[in-house]
């Protein structure tokens, strides 16, 4: 279990570079402290992550955000219409897939 206190960021792809592991054999986690007010964009924008870098983003299994223009028909489940400026919260758990691993049917 993770620390409720924290948000656990996983990264996918050449995002791993992100993360303290980065090795392929492992899974690359990062664990940070939400601060008051912030989103979704503005962590990300914290961690020195680009919009332009990222595929899909997941909040804690729902489709958060993505470029496939067609996640709605293929009926992903999804947060909402805030995207990027969706609030996070303790406990959260956030899924991050690059530009290089933009495929997202399964």
């Amino acid at each position: 279990m993770g620390d409720a206190r924290m948000i656990e960021i996983r990264f996918y792809g050449k995002l791993r570079r992100h993360a303290p592991e980065s090795r392929s054999d492992r899974e690359s986690v990062l664990r940070v402290e939400p601060r008051p007010g912030e989103s979704v964009g503005t962590l990300l924008e914290r961690l020195g992550l680009l919009p332009e870098e990222l595929s899909h983003v997941f909040l804690n299994g729902a489709l958060l955000s993505t470029r496939n223009s067609m996640a709605p028909w293929l009926r992903y489940r999804q947060v909402g219409q805030r995207g990027l400026d969706t609030p996070v919260r303790d406990g959260d758990r956030l899924g991050l897939f690059g530009r290089d691993i933009a495929l997202l049917v399964v």
